[in-house]
């Protein structure tokens, strides 16, 4: 599940999503269950597991298998454990790639994220050595035949509860808040019945970095490396594909 894109990108990655359907439904029904285990299973009490099963309507998760996911979790017999972990490194020429990632064998994640990134031509980093090119956003996106609101309504609606900002495209709407005020906005756009195409917090880079004909194919292989890879839970990068 790559990081931060634009509508345009989106429409292509939902695509993916489609043919990938299973492989994003497992590593979702992960993330269900680190929610679960940190924070309980009810979402009234648990705002970590109240952004999961958000994102997991987004990608357009049967509430039955969220659910299920949830009990599984939740249950007396469940003994998985993960731990989360963040890499950081280059893609092919300089481009940043912040991998963010779950599980339950640190140096198996880290022997597979780096082979990816070896593979594609690209570097492994240090902590730090990207991180500092992008911000955390909650970021929400809406079709626009999804919905009757004008844009000015949706507009004010996003603004009045606490968003940060407003983009309108042809297609849709983006909305981005802090992340501390992810939850609030969201929660009042559901409230007026609209559905995302996504909703979640994420890696926002600050500038983009433009590859040619012959590099950006080098970058998409690395992308698609790490997305195949079953520990590795989101990729953010500043690649303006």
């Amino acid at each position: 599940m790559s990081g931060h894109s634009k509508w345009h990108n989106i429409q292509a990655k939902k695509g993916k999503a489609d043919a990938a359907r299973g492989k994003i439904f497992t590593k979702l029904g992960r993330e269900l269950l680190i929610a679960v285990k940190q924070g309980g299973p009810d979402p009234a009490g648990n705002s970590k597991l109240k952004d999961v099963i958000a994102k997991c309507k987004a990608n357009n998760m049967p509430n039955d298998t969220i659910n299920n996911a949830i009990k599984k979790a939740s249950g007396a017999g469940n003994t998985e454990t993960y731990e989360e972990v963040v890499y950081e490194g280059y893609g092919t020429n300089g481009v940043a790639v912040i991998v963010e990632a779950s599980t339950n064998n640190r140096n198996r994640t880290a022997a597979d994220v780096r082979h990816a990134f070896d593979k594609a031509g690209g570097n492994l980093g240090t902590t730090g050595c990207v991180s500092y090119l992008f911000s955390k956003k909650g970021i929400i996106v809406i079709d626009k035949t999804t919905t009757n609101l004008s844009e000015d309504d949706m507009m004010m609606l996003a603004l009045d509860n606490g968003a940060e900002d407003f983009e309108a495209t042809d297609e849709c709407y983006e909305i981005t808040t802090s992340p501390e005020d992810f939850s609030t906005v969201r929660e009042a756009l559901e409230a007026q019945g609209l559905e995302f195409l996504e909703a979640e917090v994420q890696m926002v880079p600050a500038t983009y970095i433009q590859l040619s004909e012959t590099d950006g194919p080098k970058m998409q292989r690395l992308l698609d490396m790490l997305d195949d890879l079953d520990d590795v839970m989101n990729v953010y990068h500043n690649w303006e594909e």
